[in-house]
């Protein structure tokens, strides 16, 4: 059962459960419509090296922690047995359910990101609480989400999900900074 509070048999699509990570901190898990177990909050877990949106524990509480992609490997397997960082089909398949990233999906992403913003009709509640560059400048807070894959595209550089407001779509880039700082979600089979 790992640090978790669930159980695989109680969860279904209706359903909801938690699981809590080192420090305390509590996550809803939702089984999504791609059939796996999603944490519908962004991770928190404090990673030597991960920072909160400018050094505010306020940015910490409402956006999660932004990690490095080591980092967010790890922070997702600390949670327990079975939970990891998704790789980039892992999001490919969930988003699919929900219409699909900009590069497949008929409408550029938009049905995706409606369902997927907060209050939206999946319930993954996705938070836009921007990144952090390698050089420690933050941006992009309330404007863009993004979220780390597993899926490294070179040894420098990984996949991740962008929620932008800009034009209300989900996309995917392939030349995130592996040193770079975004947010993580944590999902399990």
């Amino acid at each position: 059962m790992g640090v978790g509070f669930f159980s695989f048999s109680a969860i279904t699509c209706a359903q909801t459960s938690t699981v809590k990570d080192k420090d305390g901190n509590v996550y809803e898990v939702k089984k999504l419509a791609d059939g796996k177990l999603w944490i519908v909050d962004n991770l928190k877990t404090d990673l030597p090296g991960s920072h909160c949106y400018e050094d505010k524990q306020s940015n910490c509480d409402k956006y999660g922690r932004l990690y490095t992609w080591n980092q967010a490997i790890e922070g997702c397997k600390q949670l327990g047995d079975g939970w990891k960082l998704p790789t980039n089909e892992d999001w490919q398949k969930m988003l699919k359910q929900y219409g699909g990233v900009r590069d497949d999906a008929e409408d550029g992403g938009k049905a995706a990101f409606e369902a997927l913003y907060i209050g939206g009709s999946s319930k993954f509640d996705a938070v836009l609480g921007g990144g952090r560059n390698p050089a420690g400048d933050y941006a992009r807070i309330d404007a863009h989400g993004f979220y780390w894959t597993s899926t490294a595209s070179n040894s420098a550089n990984a996949w991740i999900y962008n929620f932008g407001t800009n034009m209300r779509i989900v996309n995917r880039h392939d030349d995130s900074e592996k040193v770079r700082e975004v947010a993580v979600r944590c999902f399990k089979e």
